[in-house]
C-alpha cells in the first residue's frame, strides 16, 4: 500500500523504489527531505490546477533534481541540473521506460531553476519546478493550507533549512562557477564563494572577438 502524505500518495512502483534507495544512497537527508517534499509540493500544485500528470514521473524528477550538487560530479564543468537530468534518464531508460517519457524527466530537472519556461511545458515539468519553488523560494507557500504544510514538514523535515539548502547549492558549484553564468545560481556563489566575480552578459558582448 503507497504511503500517503498530506493526502498525496508516494508512489510505490519499482522505479519509484529504486529512485529513492539511489537517492538515499547518494545524497543526505537534507537533500532527501527536500526532494520528497518537492514531489509531494509538485503534486499539490497539480491538484490546485487541475493538472493530470504521471506520478511516477513527477517522483523521479523531483527525487533526482538535486542529485547534481553532490560529489562525484562537482568538477566536471557541467550544470548541476544536468547532471541530475542526464542520470534521471539512464536511469529510467535502463529500466525500460521509452526515450519520451525518459525525455520529459530530464527536462524537469534541467529546467529547474529556470523561471516560467517550465510552466508552458508538461505538467511534470511544470510540477518539478512548482515543488522547488514552494520549498525553496516559498513561491506558492498559501496555495496550501496550513494544515497541509504541517503534515508535510512532519513526514520530511527542514530544520534549518534555508541556510542548510544555500551551503548545498555552494557546495556543489563553487569549484565550477562558470556553470553558473545566466542562471541563478550565480546569486550564491556571489555571497558564499570568496573571490566568485559574477559575469556580465553586456562585457561578454563587448569583449567578443568582433571587430564592428
Amino acid at each position: 500500500m503507497s504511503e500517503i502524505i498530506a493526502g498525496v500518495a508516494i508512489p510505490d512502483s519499482t522505479i519509484a523504489k529504486e529512485a529513492t534507495e539511489l537517492i538515499r544512497d547518494a545524497t543526505d537527508e537534507l537533500i532527501y527531505h527536500h526532494s520528497r517534499r518537492v514531489f509531494i509540493w509538485g503534486a499539490l500544485q497539480g491538484q490546485n490546477r487541475g493538472l493530470s500528470f504521471d506520478a511516477e514521473l513527477l517522483y523521479v524528477g523531483a527525487m533526482f533534481h538535486d542529485l547534481g550538487l553532490t560529489e562525484p560530479y562537482r568538477d566536471n564543468g557541467t550544470r548541476f541540473e544536468i547532471d541530475g537530468a542526464d542520470e534521471a534518464r539512464k536511469f529510467l531508460v535502463s529500466r525500460g521506460i521509452d526515450a519520451e517519457r525518459a525525455r520529459v524527466v530530464w527536462e524537469a530537472i534541467a529546467l529547474h531553476t529556470t523561471p516560467e519556461i517550465p510552466t508552458r511545458m508538461a505538467p511534470e515539468i511544470a510540477l518539478v519546478t512548482a515543488g522547488v519553488e514552494l520549498d525553496v523560494l516559498g513561491i506558492g507557500y498559501h496555495d496550501v493550507s496550513d494544515e497541509t504544510r504541517g503534515a508535510v514538514v512532519a513526514a520530511h523535515p527542514r530544520p534549518d533549512f534555508k541556510r542548510r539548502i544555500l551551503q548545498a547549492f555552494n557546495d556543489g558549484i563553487t569549484r565550477r562557477p562558470a556553470t553558473t553564468f545566466g542562471n541563478v545560481k550565480a546569486d550564491v556563489l556571489e555571497r558564499f564563494t570568496d573571490g566568485y566575480v559574477r559575469p556580465n552578459f553586456v562585457q561578454v558582448i563587448e569583449g567578443s572577438p568582433w571587430s564592428e
